[in-house]
This record gives structure tokens, C-alpha cells and sequence, in this order.
């Protein structure tokens, strides 16, 4: 959406003969916000997922980089982009490799704008869902977990038909 800057200038105009008069003249300018990339939005995405996981606060991971911790808040929302030896720095902090954050990155195909997100990844990256994976990922008997999932199933009834079956999810441990 764009905004509109106003700027006041100072003009002067020959009105007749040798009299001028001055004037201010507003200018405006359009200035078109750029929307974030879906791909930087879901490496701040992740950023701020890895980082709740650990149980650092924005402030103690900015202070680790050097950084402010608005300026963290800016790359977990992908309004700001991280560069690469930003990005390096976070996953050696963040104790994983740097391809963590590009794990289910979105296909943006030729379009880079960013799509509205599934109500899926907006549960994902808010603080319950967070909070529900951390707690999730704590239990570590399979068979607890894969009760625990389908407790969560039936009470929330068959919402997605293209989820994987529990028998998939526990196929691999979790770390």
C-alpha cells in the first residue's frame, strides 16, 4: 500500500511586470513499501522458533550477535533480511546447522510476493503451538506420544484429510 510523503517548498512566481510573490508548494511523492520475501519470512520464522525451543529471549540473542533486539524481532518477521554470515552466526548460537532454516522453505515459483499464510504455520509460529511442540518434543516414550497425538486427534476431529497417519509420524524418533 503506498504512503504519501509531503514536502513543503518554498516557490516564487512573476505575477506582473516586477512583482513576484512567494509561495509554499506541497509536493507529494509516492513511496511503495516493499512486501517481505516468503523465504526470509519463513527463515524468521524458524529463527524464532529454534530460538523459543532454546529458551532465549530476542534481547540474549541480539546481544549474542551484536544486534538490537528490534533488529532480531525485524528478521524473525522477514521484514529485514538476513545475510549469510548473519545467518551463519544465528545457527552456530542456535546450535544447528544452517540448512535448519531452510527446512520446508515454501516453492515461491517466479512469484516472490508473499502468500497468506495456512492457518497451519500461523498455529506453528505463534506461542501456544510453539509451546505445544516444545512440550510434545520433551516426551520421550514413543507409545506416550503417539497416544498423546491421538488424544489431540479425536478431540479436534478430522480437520485435515492429507495429514500423515500416527503410524508415519513415529517412524523416526524424536530427538
Amino acid at each position: 500500500m503506498p504512503m504519501n510523503r509531503a514536502n513543503h517548498r518554498l516557490r516564487t512566481a512573476k505575477v506582473s511586470g516586477n512583482h513576484y510573490v512567494k509561495f509554499y508548494a506541497l509536493e507529494f511523492r509516492i513511496i511503495m513499501k516493499k512486501s517481505p520475501n516468503s523465504i526470509d519470512i519463513h527463515v524468521g520464522s524458524r529463527i524464532r522458533l529454534r530460538r523459543v525451543m532454546l529458551g532465549l529471549s530476542q534481547e540474549k540473542l541480539g546481544d549474542g550477535l551484536g544486534i538490537t533486539f528490534q533488529q532480531v524481532q525485524k528478521y524473525e518477521k522477514g521484514t529485514n533480511r538476513v545475510g549469510a554470515s548473519r545467518l551463519q552466526h544465528i545457527s552456530e548460537l542456535l546450535d544447528v546447522h544452517i540448512s535448519y532454516f531452510f527446512e520446508g522453505v515454501p516453492d515461491a515459483g517466479n512469484d516472490r510476493t508473499v502468500a497468506v499464510p495456512s492457518a497451519l504455520s500461523q498455529f506453528l509460529n505463534s506461542k501456544e503451538g510453539i509451546s505445544l511442540a516444545k512440550a510434545f518434543s520433551a516426551i520421550k516414550d514413543v507409545r506416550v506420544r503417539r497416544r498423546v497425538l491421538e488424544l489431540v486427534q479425536s478431540l479436534g476431529g478430522n480437520a485435515e484429510t492429507d495429514a500423515p497417519k500416527t503410524t508415519e509420524i513415529f517412524a523416526t524418533p524424536v530427538n
